[in-house]
């Protein structure tokens, strides 16, 4: 069944402008670049298979103070449009408690998102994997910092501000605001996944597909029960593995 939606006062023109301003200053501005980044990948003449997507790069490797500070304020200033969506939602009376994210640490959360990440991190490795196997993807270098004492911690906030953007922005507010404007339920559920699908082309088509399956499977459980924390604890984890497990191994696992 399907969990219903908090009304809104606003117009239904009025919401759906919102929604695009909220993701032209976040996860849509992404999905632009990363369209970009596929055109220009595909163009290249090395094939895409051949190509590398870095992520979590240090900036100024030489001054690791500064690196620090580079790393510290991109994740802080990342989390700006999830407060931008959590006020926009607050003043129309939809508290953070009805999309299922509270102050703390709910255990059943954890519980869900431990399980969700194994249900969706085995295969979703598996299909990566697969997808450069195929050329239809880049190979994915995960974390690329200076060998510093603050890497690991960085990594770990990193994922966390990765989890908390898409899930709140993603399923909280995007699916609750389309809803509130009269989207159709699926409908909202696979604009959003192709969306999240979209701002990962970067990575190559194995991303973008993957993607676009977590982005289902995450829509669709939160229409039955809106817990957007269990999503972000199991999209933290998720992306802790790729990362520090990444840091950890590579140069000593050839298929990474």
């Amino acid at each position: 069944m399907t969990v219903p939606v908090p009304a809104s006062a606003l117009p239904r023109r009025t919401l759906l402008i919102e929604t695009v301003l909220v993701l032209g200053v976040s996860l849509g501005a992404s999905a632009v670049w990363a369209v970009l980044s596929i055109i220009r990948r595909l163009t290249d003449q090395t094939p895409l298979s051949a190509q590398t997507a870095t992520m979590n790069s240090s900036v100024t490797p030489d001054r690791p103070w500064l690196d620090l500070a580079y790393q510290l304020a991109g994740i802080t200033l990342a989390l700006v449009p999830v407060a931008l969506a959590l006020h926009l939602l607050g003043r129309d009376g939809v508290r953070p408690a009805a999309l299922g994210l509270a102050r703390r640490l709910i255990p059943g959360d954890l519980a869900r998102g431990v399980a969700l990440a194994a249900l969706v991190g085995i295969p979703g490795l598996a299909f990566y994997l697969a997808a450069r196997a195929m050329g239809m993807n880049t190979t994915v270098a995960a974390a690329n910092l200076a060998p510093v004492w603050w890497a690991i911690p960085v990594l770990v906030l990193a994922a966390v501000q990765n989890a908390v953007l898409e899930e709140v922005v993603m399923i909280g507010y995007l699916l609750t605001r389309w809803r509130q404007a009269g989207v159709a339920t699926g409908v909202a559920v696979v604009g959003s996944a192709v969306l999240r699908g979209t701002y990962h082309l970067y990575q190559g088509f194995g991303g973008f597909l993957g993607n676009i399956a977590m982005g289902l499977l995450f829509g669709w459980l939160s229409t039955r029960r809106p817990r957007v924390g269990a999503l972000v604890v199991a999209h933290t984890l998720l992306d802790v593995v790729a990362f520090v497990g990444y840091a950890a191994l590579r140069g000593h696992v050839s298929w990474l």
